[in-house]
């Protein structure tokens, strides 16, 4: 089964929590957090929503930051996934591969 999304309606499927900390301390499970990281997994078609005019600017694919209680969860074939508005995603997460690189410092000499 497949969940189509109807006008600016996205499905997201959470990304799992990690279990430890940076510094290496094991989570139990009531300890963590619900992860507010998303993959977005089909969107809608956008148009006409409320009287205005919607354009989609998220697409299949990306990871996406949202409302740790933003939209309705469904479980569809075992898997839970959340349907939400596009207005309720908060970002959209880059990798670093896109971000610009950074010069290296420039060494200071001094005459004497």
């Amino acid at each position: 089964m497949t969940i189509r999304p109807l006008a600016d309606r996205v499905v997201i499927k959470m990304v799992e929590a990690e279990e430890t900390t940076k510094s290496g301390i094991i989570l139990t499970a009531s300890a963590q957090e619900k992860p507010s990281v998303a993959e977005i997994v089909a969107v809608g078609p956008g148009g006409m929503v409320d009287g205005k005019e919607i354009t989609m600017n998220v697409k299949v694919g990306e990871r996406v930051l949202v409302s740790k209680y933003a939209g309705n969860e469904v479980k569809v074939d075992g898997v839970e996934y959340s349907i939400l508005r596009q207005s309720d995603i908060l970002a959209v997460v880059e990798s670093d591969a896109k971000a610009p690189a950074k010069k290296p410092a420039e060494k200071k000499t001094t005459k004497k």
